[in-house]
């Protein structure tokens, strides 16, 4: 909270409040009504990859993956050190019989394969259309770029690492075996149980034409929310191209995995810093459309989460509760 509180002052810090309130009342309505329509379709495509990435361990119905998505999703925006990646996975395999150990290596799938999908869409950007935008922030431009190149092969390794966890038990046996020579008996067990479990959670690596699928529809998600970006930049007169959201994307990303709850603060001037850097955006006119970016992305998902948190009988508290002892219990289950 202090990280978050900190960083909306840098944020602000050079804003024209009565300025800022301006730009967001003149924003077009018609293309932050399309960017909240936007937000949902988003969630309906995570709802449909986690099913690709869970098939190898058994049948998810599309109603329950959407569900424990979205719940999942809430739980990260109000609770701190992304506690809803932790939450979901164990909500959808309490009600489909799911290991939720396996389960939440899916999440991690997941996020090799977003990480993966930006990478691709930043990596269009350079080649195809940048119009020179290095001129005008030649530092913050290098930076993202030599970014890029760091996180390309950390990508590709972490995928050719879970491959070998999915598809060469034999390394993992070795593994263990060493482990339990140096660690207590109790320990050694429980660790080689959830280890296993785990990656049986890698099982799509096993099927290249599911793992194919669930790249396409990472490529999508991240062109879906690059629609959303945009709409909500040109709804502020911001000068945006639609290709130049993949390049707000990466600095978005790098917002979003500052630990805040719901990602405030960090999401916002990275924002901030992209519109003003890269388009010549007003500073007040970024910083409303940071703000209103900020809030249809999380503020519909959030109270959807609730209301589905809130019919599988928990309320804010229940969510907090169950995402502290989750991670215990489920090693050990």
């Amino acid at each position: 909270m202090a990280l978050a509180v900190g960083l909306v002052a840098v944020f602000l810090r050079n804003a024209d409040v009565s300025r800022v309130w301006a730009a967001m009342r003149g924003a077009r309505t018609d293309l932050l009504v399309a960017a909240v329509g936007l937000i949902i379709v988003t969630y309906v495509v995570r709802a449909e990859r986690w099913r690709y990435l869970l098939a190898p361990l058994g049948p998810t119905r599309f109603g329950v993956a959407f569900r424990t998505t979205v719940i999942g999703f809430a739980a990260s925006a109000v609770l701190p050190a992304r506690a809803g990646e932790v939450l979901r996975p164990y909500l959808l395999a309490r009600r489909e019989g799911l290991s939720a150990t396996a389960a939440f290596a899916t999440i991690v799938i997941e996020r090799i394969l977003d990480l993966v999908a930006v990478l691709v869409l930043l990596a269009a950007y350079f080649v195809a259309f940048d119009p020179g935008m290095g001129a005008r922030d030649s530092v913050l431009f290098s930076a993202i770029r030599m970014g890029g190149l760091v996180m390309a092969p950390a990508s590709v390794a972490a995928l050719v690492t879970m491959y070998g966890l999915a598809g060469h038990p034999d390394w993992l046996q070795a593994w263990l075996r060493r482990a339990e020579r140096v660690l207590p008996g109790r320990l050694a067990f429980v660790l080689g149980r959830a280890v296993r479990m785990f990656s049986e959670g890698f099982g799509v690596l096993r099927r290249p034409e599911r793992l194919v699928a669930s790249f396409g529809w990472s490529l999508v998600l991240w062109l879906v929310i690059s629609a959303e970006t945009w709409a909500v930049a040109r709804a502020l007169a911001i000068d945006m191209p639609f290709v130049g959201a993949w390049l707000m994307l990466a600095l978005l990303v790098v917002g979003v995995s500052v630990p805040t709850p719901g990602g405030v603060g960090g999401f916002h001037e990275a924002f901030r810093v992209g519109a003003t850097s890269f388009f010549a955006a007003d500073n007040d006119a970024a910083v409303g459309a940071a703000i209103l970016l900020h809030a249809v992305s999380f503020l519909p998902v959030t109270l959807l989460g609730l209301w589905f948190a809130a019919r599988e009988g928990l309320d804010w508290k229940g969510l907090k509760q169950m995402t502290n002892r989750v991670g215990p219990a489920e090693v050990e289950a």
